[in-house]
């Protein structure tokens, strides 16, 4: 990194953390900490619900993902804007009518405090774990591939996002996502012309796409039924609508965003908003990283993305036959820059050459299979060896590839989104436990400065918290397929109680409970098994809560009456 680009990095970040300070100080009561007293307009609850959502991990795991897989994840966003319609219909109208700090103090109105708080706990583990990743997430990678110490990475961003997040709460939360939403996006614009401005002069956009499609990048929608697929038509239309619905609908990080809007009417714009541009948004990230695989088409590039791969490797004893593998992927490299070049001269003449796009699928596979061999030689060398390279291909690019300046940029849009989601997180924790388990349980009446100072602590405390969650993180596969993991093994069950709630009123307290507590260890177990898709996870939860309560309901009733 040149100069230009710490200055551009330093001065995005810090001005985010001064102005969430300076704008949100001095809050009186929980109405205001927690809730902004409800001021927030429609625009700024859309961008907040997209901010919190836009976590670093989207930005360095869903470019890799589209270069390795292509396409198809986007179809894990396709059940979004049903969720949105059904949570604008019946959840908002609800919580605001019941004027709750949280979404889980509904259920206590419903149901009964255990119920609240059985909800409470399993979203204080599922949030917990997913805010931590989300600042190791961006560390991770960037300690790989630039050198600096992952530990003090993620006490960085932690204590930047404490700073702003225990200062103004809620509305300071809302007001820099404002911004870092617009540093991510003004970003990835420039980043995505500049990808295209790199390759050849004679290839057009067209010719691009062209290429990707011959690759198998463009296969977009996949129909098949076979649950043990990640991404289908209908694992995003099914899996993805109930994911998402416990979600925005059931998870404080985000319904915190929505409780704060002025009116039913805002918040719900907001919603809308952000089920109208969720899918291009994420169809735009994939396309940078389908754009990122046509650039390497023409370029060097490594075995395994992963820095420190090639130093456990050199310094192994198979450090020669790795080194064979790299000098033919050199000669395969320059083979597919001749082959696409020469598909590219077709495609200007209005000509898709079938015999060349057959030709480039070998070679790709070709490439897939030396790959393939590398990670062999990496786990040989070091079994602990994490061999999937998907997280570091965008990051890659852009330290390997853009001008000094724009490589700053690009990391503060990194930042920036680890800072927004993390902040978010950390305010629903915090929310969550003062008003769910600290206010609820606690005997005496306490001033309102009290209770806000109280949200403080435990702001500062889940801070600490997810800081400590990230220094002892560790890489799974591919980072934004775990944190939506992690979330689909909690979030089925947390949504089952909350649709027994508002649909099903024949369900009492006792039943939910019990048959809540019994879903969620049958589905830790099914994930266990690993023989569904975990995106079946929310779906498969919600309905296992709902007939289990079901069941449980008609036998209590039936014993009942027999007593009678």
């Amino acid at each position: 990194m040149q100069q230009l680009d710490w200055i551009i990095l330093s001065v995005t970040l810090l001005s985010i953390v001064i102005y969430g300070v300076y704008k949100t100080q001095g809050s009186k009561n929980v109405e205001d900490y927690i809730l902004d007293n409800k001021q927030t307009n429609w625009w700024t609850v859309g961008l907040s619900v997209m901010a919190t959502q836009a976590s670093a991990i989207t930005f360095l795991s869903t470019p890799g993902q589209a270069y390795q897989d292509g396409m198809g994840f986007v179809q894990f966003y396709f059940g979004l804007p049903i969720a949105m319609v059904v949570i604008c219909v019946t959840f908002i109208p609800i919580y605001h009518k019941l004027k709750v700090f949280t979404a889980y103090e509904y259920l206590e109105n419903r149901f009964d405090l255990k119920t609240r708080t059985l909800a409470s706990i399993l979203f204080m583990i599922q949030r917990g774990l997913g805010t931590g990743l989300t600042i190791y997430a961006p560390s991770i990678v960037l300690s790989t591939l630039l050198g600096w110490n992952l530990t003090l990475l993620n006490i960085i961003i932690g204590i930047l996002v404490i700073i702003y997040t225990v200062s103004g709460g809620t509305k300071a939360v809302n007001v820099t996502q404002k911004h870092q939403m617009f540093v991510i996006m003004t970003g990835m614009f420039i980043t995505f012309f500049l990808i295209l401005h790199l390759l050849p002069n004679e290839m057009t956009f067209s010719n691009a796409l062209h290429i990707a499609g011959a690759n198998q990048k463009m296969n977009i929608l996949d129909f098949s039924f076979n649950p043990g697929t990640r991404y289908t038509f209908w694992s995003g239309i099914a899996g993805g609508f109930f994911l998402f619905l416990a979600y925005f609908g059931t998870d404080q990080s985000q319904v915190g965003r929505y409780l704060s809007g002025k009116s039913d009417k805002d918040s719900q714009m907001g919603l809308i908003m952000n089920g109208f541009l969720k899918i291009p948004m994420q169809f735009f990230i994939l396309l940078i990283g389908v754009m990122v695989f046509v650039f390497f088409q023409f370029n060097e590039v490594p075995l395994n993305f992963n820095p420190v791969n090639k130093a456990i490797i050199s310094k192994s004893a198979y450090a020669s036959q790795y080194q064979i593998l790299e000098d033919k992927l050199k000669g395969l490299t320059e083979e597919k820059k001749e082959y696409n070049l020469l598909y590219i001269d077709h495609l200007n003449e209005n000509y898709d050459n079938p015999i060349l796009r057959n030709k480039l699928v070998a070679l790709s596979d070709k490439e897939r299979d030396l790959r393939d061999q590398a990670k062999e030689l990496i786990s040989k060398a070091d079994s602990k060896a994490e061999t999937n390279d998907k997280d570091y291909v965008f990051l890659y690019f852009i330290l390997k590839y853009l001008p000094k300046g724009l490589i700053g940029l690009l990391l503060a849009v990194i930042l920036s989104a680890a800072m927004s989601s993390s902040a978010s997180g950390i305010n629903a924790l915090a929310s969550t436990t003062a008003m769910d388990i600290y206010k609820r349980n606690k005997k005496t009446e306490m001033e309102p400065k009290h209770y806000v100072n109280a949200t403080k602590y435990f702001t500062l405390l889940w801070g600490v918290i997810a800081i400590l969650f990230a220094c002892v993180g560790t890489l799974f596969e591919n980072l934004i397929q775990l944190v939506n993991i992690v979330g689909s093994i909690f979030y089925g069950t947390v949504l089952g109680i909350f649709l027994v709630g508002f649909y099903i009123k024949y369900i009492k307290a006792t039943s939910i409970f019990w048959c809540a507590l019994l879903s969620q260890s049958l589905i830790i177990y099914i994930y266990s098994l690993d023989i569904v898709s975990f995106l079946w996870l929310n779906f498969i939860g919600a309905m296992l809560t709902i007939l289990l309560s079901l069941i449980s309901q008609f036998i209590i009733n039936q014993k009942a009456k027999i007593r009678a």
